[in-house]
């Protein structure tokens, strides 16, 4: 499976190149490491980055997550991430998460990427809603999720604590399929 528009394309996130996980984490470590702390965690070496490579393809094998990157074509460098999480089958809802590096902000590639990655999901798995909780202060991803046809739901005070230990409120927005 291979998505493209533009010159990116959004493909299964390989986990036989760690290499390129753990670089397009670490370049972008610090503005990760509040709303994505897992991975930022589990990726402070390339050789943690592999060892979180195999319990992805766990997770995956058991369709716990489905992980995606977003790749420039022209430079092969992988440039964002775009994942489907907490899925819960029975109910057929999912949550998407998603970011992209700091050197490709500002550009509409996310909300490219998401809306290709929507319809895809939309075809290939029989899921009703999708989610995205977006930190309140987060304009760009909040906008991201507007873009493509989320509509804001309701404000979560005090609903995520980020590495720091500070109590952020986040805001839901949910797509009915």
């Amino acid at each position: 499976m291979s998505l493209q528009f533009d010159h990116y394309s959004i493909q299964p996130l390989d986990t036989s190149k760690p290499e390129d996980f753990y670089h397009l984490i670490a370049t972008n470590r610090l503005r990760l490491e509040d709303f994505f702390a897992g991975t930022v965690a589990k990726t402070m070496t390339l050789e943690a980055t592999k060892a979180y490579c195999h319990a992805i393809d766990a997770r995956v094998a058991t369709k716990q997550y489905i992980p995606f990157i977003i790749v420039d074509r022209h430079t092969n460098q992988w440039v964002g991430l775009l994942d489907v999480k907490n899925i819960d089958w029975e109910s057929a809802i999912a949550e998407l998460g998603y970011f992209i590096d700091v050197n490709y902000e500002g550009r509409g590639l996310t909300s490219k990427a998401l809306g290709l990655l929507m319809n895809y999901l939309k075809e290939t798995y029989p899921l009703k809603q999708l989610l995205c909780r977006v930190a309140s202060e987060n304009i760009a991803s909040k906008q991201v999720a507007l873009r493509n046809g989320f509509q804001f739901e309701k404000k979560v005070a005090n609903d995520y604590t980020t590495t720091k230990g500070k109590t952020v409120d986040l805001d839901y927005y949910v797509l009915r399929l």
